[in-house]
């Protein structure tokens, strides 16, 4: 098997719509993405193809953040959701899709990359619930994490807000 990484194309939207409602026993992610490119939040989103079949078979998506230290904005973003087609799983198509996306917002000059989400898959990457602490937030805690994007630098100060996109509020979960 092959798998490719794209960016999502407006051909895309069906196959996305029909895999996060695969992947997700709930349709709020669907209508979760959906509002985050109504809304104009949307920042980045990747999908992985099986080249043999043609097949969609995952999918990333980073959305626009307001993050401030000592009062300044920083550039930073949210990676969610990140979706894998069930007989795609554990082939590293997930990791996959998380390490181009965040190689392509390091190029892009974003600072900080936050997720929420499950710290013993996450943690991998880097991401850590220090490097969120301090930052003031409705979804503050262990599964609040973030990732320094600019080869591990963080701009020294106090931590501000961390403004998710709207669309987040509509999400269900205990983070």
């Amino acid at each position: 098997m092959s798998i490719a990484i794209r960016p999502a194309t407006g051909g895309d939207v069906a196959a996305i719509d029909a895999l996060l409602r695969q992947v997700f026993s709930k349709a709020e992610e669907a209508v979760f993405v959906q509002r985050l490119c109504v809304d104009g939040d949307m920042v980045l989103m990747l999908v992985a193809d099986d080249e043999e079949s043609g097949a969609l078979t995952g999918a990333v998506v980073f959305s626009r953040m307001g993050a401030d230290i000592d009062g300044k904005p920083i550039a930073a973003v949210a990676l969610a959701p990140l979706a894998v087609a069930a007989e795609y799983r554990d082939q590293g198509i997930g990791e996959a899709l998380v390490q181009a996306g965040l190689s392509q917002l390091k190029a892009a000059g974003a600072m900080l990359c936050f997720v929420l989400g499950e710290p013993g898959f996450y943690e991998r990457f880097g991401f850590s619930a220090d490097w969120a602490r301090g930052f003031a937030s409705p979804y503050a805690g262990d599964y609040l994490m973030a990732l320094p994007l600019q080869d591990g630098a963080m701009p020294c100060g106090e931590r501000g807000a961390a403004t998710h996109a709207a669309a987040f509020e509509q999400l269900s979960g205990d983070w």
